[in-house]
């Protein structure tokens, strides 16, 4: 498999510092993005696996 068939994740981009209302939401936009980050890294890992000779 290349990569072109299999490109490498992309890391999911942060909040803006304006994007949190401050009213303690029950699913906060950092909260989303905390859960985008683990499942970027899992994918991640799993490229790694997947491509070691590109991992770095």
């Amino acid at each position: 498999m290349s990569e072109h068939d299999d490109p490498r994740p992309v890391a999911p981009e942060a909040p803006l510092p304006g994007d949190c209302c401050d009213s303690g939401c029950d699913r906060c936009v950092y909260d989303l993005h905390n859960e985008e980050v683990a499942r970027y890294r899992q994918q991640l890992a799993a490229w790694c696996a997947r491509h070691p000779d590109q991992a770095s």
